[in-house]
């Protein structure tokens, strides 16, 4: 029986010896490379990375420290000036703030401090995308501006977009009172593409409206890319509205919803389906105190006094003397609205760019052929329907 013992002591003993040979680092071969130590300092990191080429220059750029801070870090042009930006509040990361130029080479500048003193240059270059075009766009709205509560929002680009899409996405609209409205593309005008906004119902009065539209750096298809960043913010005023029935030989101005004025008027001759005034919702555009307006189909060349344009076809809301004695009786005009030198001086001194005008009671019908502004003769889905993301 000791024997036995003795044995299995042995091989435990034996056992002992081979788990500490096995668990043992095995010695190295000097003929096989080894992996090298990893540098000291701190490491840094690009976005994009460093020597990058046409990066978006609407896009951020940053640098990164790992296992250290960054110092004196900046990002020049060119012209020696540098881009705005700043330090992350652990002074690890430094982000650009302002936008970069298309085409343009731009150069680091710094180093990133490890806690031993260690410094790693900050360097390289990072070079902007150069676009086939760059295509700006034009709001049709400035800061600050009164308008009426039929003011579509609008963006006329100075050349065609093929990827309407990627505009649309991010486009905002923001306002002070709950308003459902959508963007809708029209087809091309003034040498370009042009995209509006239109509430479903007419603006509440007294909305305040912020346009945000980031096209900076999109890409708008076919090597195009957005050349700036478009913002406005204005206010709809009261809401006056004019009520023209044409068979009413009337024209009636509803402000805040009460009548503020009922004019004679004379509208276009019905029997010529080109003097007729069109029916549907008009919007005013813009005023003038003197207004010369041509015909050669008709032969007239004249100056009319307090003109308001109310589509681009020719239809004006304007003083006529000539027509005074139909005014309130009979329509006779080549599609315009006459009232007296009075009462169109009154009515000139209260529109403001889009306030609507309601025509009714003629054979023809407002319709995109007749100017820009015809978004509402369209039903709210018909509107809907003209989105690119729809």
């Amino acid at each position: 029986m000791r024997r036995v013992l003795i044995v299995v002591v042995a091989l435990i003993g034996a056992l002992g010896v081979v788990g500490a040979v096995a668990l043992a680092a095995p010695p190295q071969d000097p003929a096989v490379p080894q992996a090298a130590p990893a540098p000291a300092g701190a490491q840094v990191s690009y976005q994009p990375a460093a020597s990058a080429s046409s990066a978006n220059p609407a896009q951020p750029v940053s640098v990164r420290a790992a296992g250290g801070t960054l110092d004196g870090v900046s990002l020049t042009g060119p012209d020696g000036d540098a881009v705005d930006g700043a330090l992350s509040p652990d002074r690890t990361t430094w982000t650009s703030s302002g936008d970069l130029d298309f085409a343009t080479t731009y150069t680091w500048h710094g180093r990133a401090v490890a806690p031993d003193g260690t410094a790693t240059p900050v360097q390289g270059t990072v070079a902007t995308l150069e676009p086939a075009h760059t295509v700006r766009g034009t709001l049709n709205i400035g800061d600050d501006r009164t308008v009426g509560i039929a003011a579509p929002i609008e963006i006329q680009f100075d050349r065609h977009v093929e990827d309407r899409a990627a505009i649309e996405k991010v486009l905002k609209v923001t306002t002070s009172k709950e308003v459902e409205g959508a963007w809708g593309w029209l087809p091309d005008e003034n040498g370009g593409s042009r995209v509006h906004w239109r509430p479903k119902e007419y603006w509440p009065s007294g909305t305040k409206v912020t346009v945000d539209a980031p096209l900076k750096g999109v890409d708008y298809g076919g090597g195009s890319y957005g050349a700036e960043d478009l913002t406005t913010s204005f206010a709809i005023g009261r809401a006056q509205i004019v009520k023209a029935d044409a068979r009413s030989f009337r024209m009636i101005v509803i402000r805040d919803g009460r009548e503020i004025a009922d004019y004679p008027a004379s509208y276009g001759l019905a029997d010529d389906p080109n003097r007729n005034t069109r029916s549907g919702i008009h919007v005013v555009t813009e005023k003038f105190t003197d207004k010369r307006m041509v015909s050669q189909q008709y032969g007239y060349d004249v100056v009319e006094k307090w003109a308001v344009r109310m589509s681009n076809n020719g239809e004006f809301i304007h003083a006529n003397p000539v027509s005074a004695a139909a005014q309130g009786a009979a329509n006779v005009t080549h599609g315009c609205v006459n009232l007296s030198i009075e009462n169109a001086k009154a009515y000139y001194d209260t529109v403001l760019y889009g306030d609507p005008v309601e025509v009714t009671g003629t054979p023809v019908q407002l319709s995109a052929r007749d100017g820009d502004l015809w978004d509402w003769t369209l039903s709210w889905e018909k509107w809907k329907g003209l989105s690119a993301l729809s």
